[in-house]
């Protein structure tokens, strides 16, 4: 069962009113999209031709690829992480520690090229990021990271392209 269909099934708005109290304690930066930058709007052919069926999903639905799949989670050169949608830069190699947790994380972000919301999957309210560009889910965000910032971008490698420097 798709995530979006399962949280239908759950009845999301019921839950989240709920729980206002833990949506609260949950890291929620103040995201907005950088001046100028167009958004990339396809329609679900469009992306399913530009994406394997792997980065759709993740992308377009919202979906998890498994811990310690990436080869990003391991990739130490200097470079740009870039949304495997659109090519907006999303990271770059300075930003980018080993968290041990098997996905690309992150401490910061390049300002203006991320957005957030609220994710109540499976009722804990988590902080979920998605591209400024062309709304691609990334991952989500949480407040374990290291001392600079306290937060942890924690990535889908298949969401994102490595472009070496």
């Amino acid at each position: 069962m798709k995530r979006r269909h399962f949280l239908g099934v759950l009845g999301v708005g019921s839950l989240a009113g709920l729980l206002p109290g833990l949506a609260a304690a949950r890291p929620k930066p103040d995201l907005e999209r950088a001046e100028g930058l167009e958004v990339l709007e396809l329609s679900e052919a469009e992306w399913r031709e530009r994406l394997s069926e792997e980065q759709f999903e993740i992308l377009r639905e919202a979906g998890t690829e498994p811990a310690f799949s990436s080869p990003l989670d391991k990739e130490t050169r200097e470079g740009e992480y870039r949304c495997a949608g659109c090519d907006l830069p999303l990271f770059t190699s300075d930003m980018k520690y080993d968290s041990g947790t098997g996905w690309p994380s992150f401490f910061t972000h390049v300002k203006g090229h991320l957005l957030t919301s609220v994710d109540y999957f499976l009722v804990f309210p988590r902080t979920e990021y998605h591209c400024a560009r062309c709304g691609g889910h990334q991952g989500h965000v949480f407040d374990d990271g290291p001392e600079s910032t306290g937060l942890r971008w924690c990535n889908n490698g298949l969401a994102l392209r490595f472009v070496p420097a």
